[in-house]
């Protein structure tokens, strides 16, 4: 191995079988994405091997992830559009690997652990949402209503009306992701998020690669897409802090949040109603518009998504990215209902606006004029 300042080296210590869908990842993408120098592999001990790959912070290629830039944006410290033009790059990369490793592929051929592995039957999505256990309780009698049989319920959200059926939800995901179905697929990295994807001079360098490989469009852009609109901001800060806390360098809060605003849950009734506002800053604003504009233009053309409801398509990844990444155990009350409420609007995705409605606040990030 080329010797290399210590202070240059990034070691990620993983188990072995981690460590070999690592180094084979690292090798389907490199040339094709812009990526760290891979520099060595060693063995640990009988279980556990040591990946070092180039520091690229530490050597000053790259300065800040996209969630810091995005953070920074929503903090009034950088200009909001430094994460859109991050963005679009991811965009010109799932477009390039289209253009040029693009198949029409079966599922099975895909790399498998985000999506066939979490939805399997009696897997980890199976385990979480359909065990009667989990509940929510009524608002005036403090009855406990499982979330399974909302879907009996006449359910609202901001007053329009929403099915809450989530043994439906998983059902159809199960269907669309059956592993003979077909799919537009590239070489990527496998995991588009915002501790994943680090700006540079000349363009996104990518990290991470346990899922590189043969993967389908949809589920890249779904991934992405949830990432920013509640994942990144909201759910991995306050359910996986040290997700943050091991990859961001900014160490920023989030200043803004989705909330509920009154929400009345009647078993006797058998009625749901929420109120509710997503809240985002000018960073994560920026990020989420710019993708959505790539998703309705070139990006959806590339993934082969239907040009008039492109979001549709994106259906049993997002419902696969709503249910399977955060234990529902351990969300408040408020916060399972903003899920549920978000996997009812994703089921009909026909009309994409509502699903992707936020409301901009600048009331804590001051404005930065555009150069």
């Amino acid at each position: 191995m080329t010797a290399h300042p210590a202070s240059y080296l990034f070691r990620k210590t993983l188990p072995a079988a981690k460590a070999t869908a690592e180094e084979f990842g690292w090798l389907q993408v490199a040339g094709r994405l812009q990526v760290p120098a891979l520099l060595g592999r060693t063995r640990l001990d009988a279980h556990t091997d040591v990946i070092t790959y180039e520091h690229v912070f530490a050597s000053g290629r790259c300065r800040f992830l996209l969630g810091d830039l995005i953070s920074l944006a929503d903090h009034g410290r950088a200009n909001p559009s430094e994460a859109a033009s991050l963005i679009d790059v991811v965009c010109d990369d799932l477009i390039a690997a289209a253009t040029t490793t693009g198949r029409t592929m079966p599922l099975s051929a895909c790399v498998p652990a985000l999506y066939t592995d979490r939805i399997r039957p009696a897997g980890r999505v199976d385990t979480w949402y359909l065990n009667s256990n989990l509940t929510l309780p009524d608002a005036d009698t403090g009855e406990r209503v499982s979330v399974a049989s909302l879907a009996s319920y006449t359910a609202t959200l901001n007053d329009t009306p929403v099915l809450i059926d989530v043994p439906a939800a998983i059902d159809a995901a199960r269907t669309a992701l059956h592993p003979d179905s077909q799919w537009a697929t590239a070489l990527t990295q496998g995991d588009p998020t915002e501790p994943n994807i680090a700006a540079s001079a000349d363009g996104a360098c990518w990290l991470d690669f346990e899922y590189a490989g043969c993967n389908t469009l949809a589920g890249e852009i779904a991934n992405l897409l949830w990432y920013l609109f509640a994942l990144g901001g909201w759910l991995v800060p306050t359910y996986q802090p040290d997700v943050y806390s091991r990859t961001l360098s900014q160490h920023l809060l989030p200043v803004t949040l989705p909330a509920v605003e009154h929400a009345e849950l009647s078993a006797r009734h058998r009625r749901l109603d929420i109120h509710s506002a997503w809240h985002v800053g000018p960073g994560r604003h920026a990020a989420l518009t710019r993708l959505l504009t790539r998703l309705t233009t070139d990006l959806g053309e590339a993934a082969a998504l239907p040009s008039e409801q492109p979001l549709h398509a994106l259906t049993p990844f997002l419902t696969l990215r709503i249910l399977g990444v955060i234990p529902p155990h351990l969300l408040t009350t408020a916060d399972l209902l903003l899920l549920l409420a978000k996997l009812g609007q994703v089921q009909h995705l026909q009309d994409g606006s509502a699903f992707t409605h936020t409301r901009l606040t600048t009331d804590i990030a001051s404005p930065v004029e555009t150069p």
